[in-house]
């Protein structure tokens, strides 16, 4: 059956990526780059500002409330828009805001420009993700997804400690004017190489919330959620866990982020390359694979060599995820999937904030050991919503057939 997801126009004819990808991986780059090189600058604004590290610490929390409530407003309040249009008005919003965070006075005005941000942040990967299995043939759909979203996985590997390097060289702002400009670069990219889509007539309002509502949809969301509750329940608490129980030097965990980086990087490709292939069943043994690095990570935590290995692996299997979730998704709401499409940022970032809020309680309660094991577990949950979409799926067409 023809969809209005599944119409797309301009699919190229040969079988490499086309080059307005990559203007969509700048893009997400550069949202990855605002949201996280606030970690990095977090003394040098809370000093400039006259506010407690706690209070600049808000401003990590208020980007991610900001991405969470903030994507399916503005995609309801945007359902009209065709894609193209709305992705540009997107990154406009997105470069406003960060230019206004740049020459901010007052911790207030900061705050709100963060918060403005975060706002294109969840529906312009959500339109992008749309956008970009649009662009090449079905069979490639996942892979599409995964290079746009690739974009954030870089960020973390160059972008934040780049950005972090020149806010704490030439101030703090700086860092948000070359976020500005990265967001630039992506404007023009999006105007003169997404070419313009042919789609059929919006879908309304009530269609769009009734995809989202799908409780196949639903189980999906809440699947990803808990595999980025459990990445972050660990990945918060990760420099504690290398130097305090691993024994690693504080200087050293910088590079071993960046090796996790990698990791994120690989895993978020080739689980695209893999959803392509069998999308659940690619999805059900990353997840399986994820629990079982975290159990063993828990183990070897004492052993420096075998942490590395573990945490490299971690990541790969953290982000191997990610596309098929999406796909999944999109797949699902196929009718009306925008605003399903980007409230899966609005539940990956409820996950992200859970997992960093349950292992503060496990370190607490239970011990800093202990992190890993709990991220685990987090995992194992997914595996199992992963596996009852899969067989309610299957079990539907299964019916339908007969």
């Amino acid at each position: 059956m023809q969809t209005s997801f599944s119409t797309h126009q301009n699919v190229p004819k040969n079988d490499r990526f086309p080059v307005a990808l990559i203007c969509l991986t700048i893009g997400a780059f550069a949202i990855g780059m605002t949201e996280f090189v606030i970690m990095g600058i977090l003394p040098n604004v809370a000093s400039d500002l006259n506010v407690t590290i706690p209070q600049a610490g808000q401003l990590i929390t208020g980007y991610a409330l900001g991405v969470a409530i903030g994507a399916p407003v503005l995609t309801m309040l945007t359902n009209r828009i065709a894609q193209k249009p709305l992705l540009c008005m997107l990154m406009a919003i997105f470069i406003i805001g960060n230019l206004v965070g740049a020459i901010a006075p007052t911790y207030g005005l900061l705050m709100g420009s963060r918060l403005v941000t975060a706002l294109a942040h969840g529906t312009f990967l959500g339109t992008g993700s749309l956008i970009a299995t649009q662009l090449v043939r079905p069979e490639k759909r996942a892979g599409a997804v995964s290079m746009v979203l690739a974009g954030l996985t870089i960020s973390n590997i160059i972008g934040v400690p780049f950005g972090t390097l020149i806010g704490q060289n030439m101030g703090w702002r700086a860092s948000f004017v070359a976020i500005t400009i990265m967001g630039i670069i992506s404007l023009i990219g999006i105007i003169f190489l997404i070419p313009k889509i042919e789609q059929s007539a919006p879908t309304s309002l009530y269609k769009e919330v009734r995809s989202l509502f799908n409780p196949q949809v639903l189980l999906v969301l809440a699947t990803g959620a808990f595999g980025a509750c459990s990445m972050f329940t660990v990945f918060t608490y990760i420099t504690p866990l290398l130097t305090d129980i691993t024994g690693f030097q504080e200087q050293s965990v910088t590079w071993i982020l960046v090796m996790y980086g990698i990791g994120v990087t690989l895993g978020n490709i080739i689980g695209g390359r893999l959803a392509d292939w069998k999308l659940m069943p690619s999805m059900i043994a990353i997840f399986s694979i994820l629990a079982a690095l975290l159990f063993v990570l828990s183990g070897v935590l004492h052993s420096p060599s075998l942490t590395l290995i573990c945490v490299f692996l971690w990541g790969a299997a953290a982000f191997g995820i990610m596309p098929g979730i999406q796909l999944r998704i999109m797949n699902l709401a196929h009718e009306a999937p925008r605003l399903a499409a980007t409230s899966s940022h609005s539940a990956l970032n409820i996950g992200n904030a859970a997992g960093a809020f349950i292992g503060g309680l496990v370190i607490t309660h239970a011990g800093l050991v202990y992190v890993p094991m709990i991220g685990g577990l987090m995992a194992a949950v997914g595996i199992g919503g992963a596996i009852l979409s899969y067989y309610n799926v299957e079990k539907r067409k299964t019916a339908a057939a007969k």
